[in-house]
């Protein structure tokens, strides 16, 4: 399945009504709690929604290790790999990427993450017990905006001071 970056796929994108999402998806399998709800498609796909059930996240996860489905972005696999080769061939292709707690963000709208449910041995049967390789498990699509988690990878000092400025962790300028 290819991501549509800031979209989401072909079967649903940012912006359908729930309705619309599930007369392509079908009724979920799981409706979740709150506004997410977890569709049975190949890959799995979860689905949240905002308080007017318009889809503002599309997430959808890794299943190449049960036979299915994985999730590309310009010919790059992005589950079931190693996290830091992911990164790689992205970075290759021109789209650095912006490190959070459990992945990477790229600037066209998509991020690639790891619940650490899978293991290095997993992909790699020769891995050691302790090999701290992270899986990309899955992958989640919304406007960049929603990807903002801090300042950039490459902040100067400056840039840095001025994020944490607009944050509220350094009081304002006087001016």
């Amino acid at each position: 399945m290819e991501i549509i970056p800031g979209v989401g796929v072909d079967m649903v994108k940012i912006g359908d009504r729930r309705e619309v999402a599930e007369s392509r998806l079908g009724a979920p399998v799981h409706p979740g709690r709150d506004r997410r709800a977890v569709y049975s498609s190949d890959p799995m796909l979860v689905v949240t929604y905002d308080a007017d059930d318009i889809v503002e996240l599309v997430e959808a996860s890794c299943s190449g290790q049960h036979g299915g489905e994985e999730i590309f972005f310009n010919g790059v696999q992005l589950t079931c790999r190693f996290m830091d080769d992911v990164v790689a061939d992205l970075a290759a292709l021109g789209h650095a990427g912006t490190p959070f707690d459990i992945g990477v963000s790229f600037e066209p709208g998509f991020a690639i993450f790891s619940m650490s449910s899978l293991r290095a041995r997993d992909l790699d049967p020769d891995a050691s017990e302790d090999d701290a390789r992270a899986v990309a498990e899955g992958v989640a699509i919304a406007p960049r905006a929603y990807f903002d988690y801090g300042p950039p990878a490459d902040a100067t000092p400056e840039e840095l001071e001025a994020w944490l400025r607009e944050q509220g962790v350094l009081p304002a300028e006087a001016g």
